[in-house]
């Protein structure tokens, strides 16, 4: 006897990649789109224009891995260079309005695996962007922490060491540091 399968539809996910500056968020975006080419998937990996602190073509993690993307000025701009694509990846989330929110939930209805990364918190420890909105609604969440430069225990904060009280300040080391919640609010 045959049975049918439960549903014929192609479904799609969302992965999102979380935590403060220099947990690993892009490198473990890196590792698993590379893992998602080994496979012989097709994947469309995308960053925002604006993020051109390492490379305008690249998404390029601190320790200095690095795979090709697209940059692209608005989310509005992915569905159409993803056509066609297994898996969609997506770096600094945080970076793009919430419209970013409405595209991954079409690519996934449309059966498309997504891999967001980007920072849960901004440097005053709030919520950024349109961040909580993709972790509500991931399938899957990966929570990464860094290591606190102050007293060596887990890091969930990114303290900015500039005074500045712009929102978006791309930054490296010279800018931000992950600290604990302790360290942070001292």
């Amino acid at each position: 006897m045959f049975l049918e399968p439960y549903h014929t539809h192609k479904t799609g996910w969302m992965e999102v990649i979380c935590g403060c500056m220099f947990s690993g968020k892009s490198e473990e975006l890196i590792r698993r789109l590379k893992r998602v080419q080994i496979a012989g998937k097709q994947a469309g990996i995308f960053k925002p224009a604006t993020d051109t602190r390492y490379d305008t073509v690249h998404i390029v993690s601190h320790d200095a891995s690095r795979i090709p993307c697209i940059p692209v000025a608005s989310p509005a701009a992915i569905p159409a260079l993803a056509v066609g694509m297994d898996v969609v990846g997506i770096d600094e989330a945080q970076f793009f309005d919430d419209s970013i929110c409405d595209v991954a939930e079409r690519l996934t209805l449309a059966g498309v695996r997504i891999i967001i990364a980007g920072l849960d918190m901004d440097f005053t420890g709030r919520p950024f962007g349109p961040m909580p909105s993709l972790l509500a609604k991931a399938e899957y969440v990966t929570k990464l922490h860094a290591i606190c430069t102050r007293c060596g225990d887990l890091a969930t904060f990114s303290y900015r060491k500039s005074q500045g009280q712009e929102l978006f300040l791309l930054g490296e080391q010279n800018i931000y540091e992950p600290r604990c919640r302790a360290c942070y609010h001292k």
